[in-house]
């Protein structure tokens, strides 16, 4: 079975570090690439960072110098480190995969997790 997992979140002090983790199954081979997104209440899902299997990072421009994203290959875990965060950061973080799957018939698709709620507040 294919499916992402994002266990962490959770609220915390601006100035404050977190760190989530996206776990994906076994169902999910092949992987490209795994991204992190989030999403403020009512409004359009964005990218936040993604990291290759060759390793390499990308990450939109405003989380660049506060969020490095990296990955356990074995424990098929990437995490996405926050560091001095600030209200605006509260929004819910989706990870996704991008890999075949045991059900992809071949294909490349993006699995995505139900999304973890972090919430930055004093």
């Amino acid at each position: 079975q294919a499916y992402v997992a994002e266990p962490g979140g959770g609220s915390v002090q601006p100035g404050w570090s977190l760190r989530l983790s996206c776990v994906y199954s076994g169902g999910i081979f092949a992987v490209v690439s795994v991204d992190w997104h989030r999403q403020p209440p009512g409004k359009q899902r964005d990218f936040v960072a993604r990291i290759f299997n060759n390793g390499e990072r990308k990450y939109a421009d405003p989380e660049r110098w506060r969020f490095t994203i990296s990955r356990d290959r074995y424990a098929r875990t990437t995490y996405l480190q926050m560091d001095s965060l600030r209200p605006d950061d509260s929004d819910v973080y989706y990870c996704a995969v991008n890999a075949r799957t045991t059900t992809s018939q071949g294909y490349y698709v993006m699995t995505w997790g139900q999304g973890t709620q972090v919430t930055v507040s004093s």
